[in-house]
This record gives C-alpha cells, sequence and structure tokens, in this order.
C-alpha cells in the first residue's frame, strides 16, 4: 500500500539530502571520516570541559564583537560630546571614547552587548589558564601532543596580547594608561625600542594612529589567526589523535573509554555552551564592569589613584611595582632595569619556559613513550611541584599588583607591601615547591594505605591476645582502580655507570649527562609505584584474593 512500509524496514534518506551526501563525499571523502568522527569515544570527566568553556567564550567574543564594530568608531579625532551621558557633555574627546558613550547608553542594548563582550573575554582567559594547568598537571602535553601543547602556549599569549589591546580601544583615562605603559615598555628596549614606538604609534606619543592601529589588530589580526589555531587545537589534532583519560576508568594506554561524540558529547556540549552563554549574559547584566564614562576620556596630565588592569594583566603590573629602580648608564645611554626586567624578561622566562617544558621533561625522564593514560597530580610529585611553584610565583606577582589598594585597606606602609612581595616572589615558588612536594608523598601514602588496609570504619574490636585494632572495610576494585590500574612509567632510569676501580665511565666525564642523571634521579624520587592488590583474610582465616582480582576479566 502506498505510503506505508514494513516494521524495521530503514527509511531511505530524502533523494535531495542523499545526492547532496553523495557529491560531498565523492569529491572530499566527508562520508569515512563523519562515520568515524560521530562514533569517538570522549571521556566522561569533568576537567575535559575545561577547554570547551574557552572555546565558547570565543565563540562569544566573535558574535558580540561584530555587534560592537558596527558602531565603533576607531578614531582618535577630537569632537565636543554632545550625547545623552549629561556628565561629559561639552568635553572634549575623541572619537573612539564618543562613540564607546553612545554604545554604552544610546544603542538599544549597547551596554550589555558591551559588557558580554568583556566578561567574556575574562571567561576565555580564565578557561585557557584552567586548561592549561589541567594538561600540565596531567602530563597531558607529553608525546604525542607537544605540538597542541605549543599552540596552546601560544594562544594564551596571543588572547593576553589582544585583551589588552581591546581594553584600550575606548580611550578612556584607565585604557590610556595601559597605552602608556606599553609605551614605556616599547621604548626600553635597548637599540630598536624608539624605532618600535614610531612605527606602532606613528609618531611621538600618543600621536593619532595608535587607535586605529590597535583596532586592526584587535578585530582582525588576532582573531584570524586564533580563528586558524583553535580548530587546529581542538579538532584537527584532538581527532587524529586518541583521547587522554586518567586512570581507573576503564581505560589504558590504547584503548579510551567514554561516551561518543553523537548523540552524547553534542548533548552535553551544546548545553554547556548554553551555560557558558547564559552565566556570561547573567554576570553582564548584574555585575557591572569597566564603567569607562566615570573614567573620564584620557588625558596624559591626569593621575588617577587606584586604577587596576583587568586580572590577566596584573601579574605584569605587580612584576612592575615591585622591581626596584635599577638601571645601567654606559657610553651615554641608559638601560632601564626596572621596565626591562618585569615587562620582557619575567614574561619571556614565563613563556618560553612553558613552551619548553615537555622537551625539557622528556630530555630529563628520558620517557619517549606515547602517553594517552594522563597522571594524577599526586603520582609524580616533582612535576607538581614545578607547577605549583609556577602558580605561586604568577599569584604573588597578580597580588602585588595591588599593593597599594593592601596598603590602604590594611593600614600599612606602601614600603611594607612592596618590600614583603620582593621577598616572596623568591621565596613563595621554593616554598609552594616544597609544600606540594610533600602533600603528593603523604597522598600517595594514603592510597597505599587504603589498598592495603582498605578505609577505615571507626570500629574497634579486642583480638583474642586481648589486643584492640581498628576495622577496616576493603575497598572494591572499582574504587581503588586509579590506584592499582597498570599505566605507563613517567620516567625511566638513567644512572651513571659507577667507576671501574678509578677510571669513570665515558658518560660520566661529560658535566651535562652527570646533571641529566641528577635531575633524573630527583624527578623519579617519589614517582608512584603501582601497588599489587593485597590478600585479605577471610573470617575463616584462609587468604583469598581481593575484589580486584576476583572480578571478572572485561
Amino acid at each position: 500500500m502506498a505510503g506505508t512500509r514494513a516494521p524495521g524496514a530503514a527509511q531511505a534518506p530524502p533523494r535531495a539530502l542523499d545526492t547532496a551526501t553523495r557529491a560531498l563525499d565523492e569529491r572530499f571523502g566527508t562520508t569515512g571520516f563523519a562515520r568515524k568522527a560521530l562514533r569517538k569515544a570522549f571521556p566522561d570527566q569533568w576537567s575535559f570541559l575545561l577547554g570547551e568553556i574557552a572555546m565558547y567564550s570565543f565563540v562569544i567574543l566573535l558574535l558580540t564583537g561584530v555587534f560592537l564594530t558596527l558602531f565603533f568608531k576607531p578614531s582618535m579625532t577630537e569632537v565636543v560630546y554632545d550625547g545623552s551621558y549629561a556628565k561629559l557633555r561639552g568635553v572634549e574627546m575623541s572619537e573612539a571614547y564618543a562613540s564607546s558613550l553612545k554604545i554604552s547608553f544610546e544603542v538599544r542594548g549597547g551596554l550589555l552587548v558591551r559588557q558580554i563582550h568583556h566578561w567574556a573575554t575574562l571567561i576565555f582567559m580564565a578557561a585557557i589558564l584552567a586548561h592549561l594547568l589541567r594538561n600540565f598537571f596531567s602530563g597531558a602535553f607529553r608525546k604525542p601532543r607537544e605540538l597542541n601543547w605549543l599552540i596552546g602556549v601560544a594562544m594564551f599569549v596571543l588572547v593576553m596580547l589582544n585583551g589588552l589591546f581591546g581594553y584600550s580601544l575606548p580611550d578612556d583615562l584607565l585604557s590610556g594608561t595601559g597605552i602608556r605603559i606599553l609605551e614605556g615598555v616599547l621604548a626600553s628596549i635597548p637599540l630598536v625600542g624608539t624605532y618600535l614606538v614610531m612605527f606602532l604609534f606613528g609618531g611621538e606619543y600618543p600621536g593619532e594612529d595608535i587607535i586605529p592601529r590597535l583596532y586592526v589588530i584587535h578585530v582582525l589580526l588576532i582573531p584570524g589567526i586564533l580563528a586558524a589555531l583553535i580548530p587546529l587545537h581542538a579538532i584537527v589534532l584532538t581527532w587524529r589523535q586518541t583521547h587522554t583519560m586518567f586512570p581507573g576508568r576503564g581505560g589504558s594506554n590504547s584503548t579510551v573509554r567514554g561516551y561518543p561524540f553523537f548523540p552524547t558529547f553534542i548533548a552535553k556540549t551544546t548545553a554547556l555552551f548554553l551555560w557558558v552563554l547564559g552565566i556570561t549574559t547573567l554576570l553582564a547584566a548584574f555585575v557591572q564592569i569597566n564603567p569607562i564614562w566615570l573614567f573620564g576620556p584620557y588625558d596624559p596630565g591626569a593621575i588617577s589613584a587606584g586604577s587596576q588592569p583587568d586580572w590577566y594583566m596584573g601579574w605584569l603590573e605587580g612584576a612592575l611595582r615591585i622591581m626596584p629602580a635599577w638601571e645601567i648608564n654606559a657610553w651615554g645611554h641608559t638601560l632601564p632595569l626596572s621596565v626591562i626586567i618585569p615587562t620582557l624578561v619575567v614574561p619571556g622566562l614565563l613563556f618560553t619556559g612553558l613552551a619548553v617544558y615537555p622537551f625539557v621533561e622528556r630530555w630529563v625522564t628520558g620517557d619517549n613513550a606515547i602517553h594517552h593514560l594522563l597522571d594524577r597530580p599526586r603520582d609524580v610529585p616533582a612535576r607538581t611541584g614545578v607547577g605549583v611553584a609556577g602558580v605561586v610565583f604568577y599569584g604573588l606577582l597578580w597580588a602585588a599588583g595591588g599593593n597599594d589598594i593592601l596598603a590602604h585597606k590594611f593600614e600599612i606602609p606602601l614600603f611594607w607591601t612592596t618590600w614583603f612581595f620582593r621577598g616572596a616572589v623568591i621565596l613563595g615558588p621554593v616554598l609552594g615547591y616544597v609544600v606540594a612536594y610533600r602533600v603528593c608523598v603523604g597522598l600517595q601514602r594514603r592510597d597505599l594505605g587504603l589498598v592495603r588496609h582498605g578505609l577505615e570504619t571507626g570500629i574497634i574490636r579486642q583480638t583474642p591476645d586481648g589486643k584492640f585494632e581498628e576495622v577496616h572495610r576493603h575497598l572494591p576494585a572499582e574504587e581503588t582502580a586509579a590506584i592499582t590500574d597498570p599505566r605507563p612509567a613517567p620516567a625511566v632510569p638513567l644512572d651513571v655507570p659507577p667507576p671501574v676501580g678509578d677510571i669513570r665511565s665515558p658518560q660520566a666525564r661529560r658535566r651535562l649527562t652527570r646533571v641529566r642523571a641528577s635531575l633524573n634521579r630527583r624527578f623519579r624520587a617519589d614517582i608512584a609505584t603501582v601497588p599489587a592488590p593485597p590478600a585479605v583474610e577471610q573470617p575463616d582465616g584462609d587468604k583469598s584474593l581481593t575484589d580486584r582480582e576476583n572480578a571478572p576479566s572485561s
């Protein structure tokens, strides 16, 4: 009968869709890729979604940025403001600042979109930083993902610069102060500093070209680079490689256990996008940020107290504030170390260290194996200690950016807060490394106790010989799998052969080899070893295997 089909029979797709699909497959080979992509397994672990939050924040930035470009005028031409904000009427300002006020007060929904754009930037940076830390502490940067790590570090730097440039576009007093600092940093670079200032500003500071040039960089150059890097980082390389996962979730270094991309992951990631959009919109609607109308137009002669940059630039502000006023005068030239060290040397060491760390760790550990199974941070104390040291260093510099606010709020001399942070940025990372290392070792010992003795129940019983002991409940294999599952070693021994008699081996004669061997021993010192499941004593006195050993193999 027409219009009916047998139960269970496959329904043919519409002819137009079938034709279009066949045409695409003949030209691009999409069918095989799509079939494989839709079945790709995604581990069900919350930390994997940090990168998704960053990607969705970037989408929100693009959408709101397109809206803002329709009304913003990137011009430094002086005009007299006659808009709806009464307190600034009759004040001379740049067209950039006047158009920013127009977006805030006269364009329907303009202030909301502007604040969504600003909040999305902060969430974007926070998500990138959290994603980077998660990859560092879990060892996700190891082979074969070194390229993905380098792309991530490059995007971190680009987003930070783009945030600075976008923050500077309204040409208000606060953002103009940031541009003034940028000019001072460029001018301090030996030999080429003045040329760089002339190239960027189109003449002496502030000139007439800085806002239009920052506008082009902010809306075209850096977003274009990010639009190319993000798909490469998040899709192409990720799809080409096996997903990483933590031990104890049914996976191994060669298999991944998770949910398929379609429909499970599609549903989750769509819901996450709506959550990111909703939270960003709520923040923009109820939490005011960057009220440029309160600052007024930029005036090089005006001084503002208590001004702070966005949080992601606070660490550079702190480095500038606590650096002593050192400079070198030689052959008629001045080298201002008080600017060069905090703004060029410190960021250079930080980002260069992040970029080369995967290769340095591989050199130290001698580990050239492919890793799809992640490390728990406690299992590799040396790496975790290094990461915590970096976080402490970054956090102290960020806090130092508000040394004047801290001095004012706690009613202590600014001199004290400045010297406190000068000492803390040196001693704090060392203390952070030691504390993190010992915490990791302590957590490893707790894990061993859980595997060998079980969980403390709080029940005390007396044995036939009169002793008192606490009853422990042995945990099932599923709860200890993260501790007992086999995994590739994160380091291999690289010890230098001992001398034979008084003759040292050829390896021991090279200083670099001895340094590598010493670092290797330090790295391997307290790496967690996978414990053997213990035998459990049964009530009849016999011994049997643990739950894990009795569990049927999957």
